[in-house]
């Protein structure tokens, strides 16, 4: 007979202490995998979001992936790294004079948002882009790696961007990195370039991201769906 390896309400169930709190509940098996689950759902929401709008950068300003990469080296407590943001769009790589001329009266007007001097704007070569699906973590460790992003990206003539697909900012989080020179382009339907990601990408890079969502959401919400109802599963069976 093959060996099945016990199960955690198995395992909780033979210690007293947990089964004296009633911690071999199915429910609290459920309640430990969607915890993990929702973070994952999430992360991937953001990782498919970063893909989507590195796609859409590519298409509709005719750049190559190696283009819109942007990455420094640097050295942390002895140690070397690699840092990276999601994105980059060059004022020089872009070959449509129209589109490079959009680009170029949009960053003038970010920097303005954001206080950057009529001096230093004029010789930013781009912006480089964090994608985020919503920023409501208070991790520091995060928030100050972003800074020391902002310092490099405008050390090497880029506005730093924030591009957030849904409007959940933490309010803390948003006026930090507004004093340290981000432009935040918030989740929202309503607003101009240089403050709606939606807004930024129909009249900057001239494609409808809300009609796409729109236009998806079915296929999108019954995947979502499917996956939290595999998440909120309280039975737990033994693997084989």
């Amino acid at each position: 007979m093959p060996f099945l390896p016990m199960s955690s309400q198995q395992l909780y169930r033979s210690d007293t202490f947990y089964e004296w709190f009633g911690l071999d509940n199915p429910l609290m098996y459920a309640a430990h995998k969607a915890a993990g689950g929702i973070t994952s759902v999430y992360r991937q929401i953001g990782t498919g979001c970063e893909e989507i709008f590195r796609e859409i950068i590519q298409d509709r300003l005719g750049l190559e992936p190696d283009q819109i990469r942007w990455s420094y080296a640097t050295t942390r407590q002895g140690r070397a790294q690699k840092l990276a943001l999601d994105a980059r769009i060059a004022l020089a790589d872009i070959p449509s004079p129209r589109r490079r001329l959009a680009m170029r009266r949009w960053l003038r007007r970010a920097c303005g948002i954001v206080g950057v001097a009529n001096e230093i704007a004029d010789v930013l070569k781009g912006a480089v882009f964090e994608v985020r699906q919503g920023y409501k973590s208070k991790d520091s460790k995060r928030q100050n790696a972003d800074i020391a992003n902002a310092a490099t990206a405008y050390a090497q003539g880029y506005l730093p961007v924030v591009v957030m697909l849904s409007s959940q900012i933490d309010n803390d989080i948003a006026t930090r990195y507004e004093h340290e020179k981000w432009l935040i382009l918030r989740g929202i339907l309503h607003g101009a370039s240089w403050q709606s990601t939606y807004a930024f990408c129909h009249d900057v890079l001239g494609y409808d991201l809300a009609g796409f969502f729109q236009a998806h959401s079915p296929q999108i919400k019954a995947s979502v769906e499917k996956t939290l109802k595999t998440l909120l599963t309280a039975d737990e069976q033994p693997k084989s």
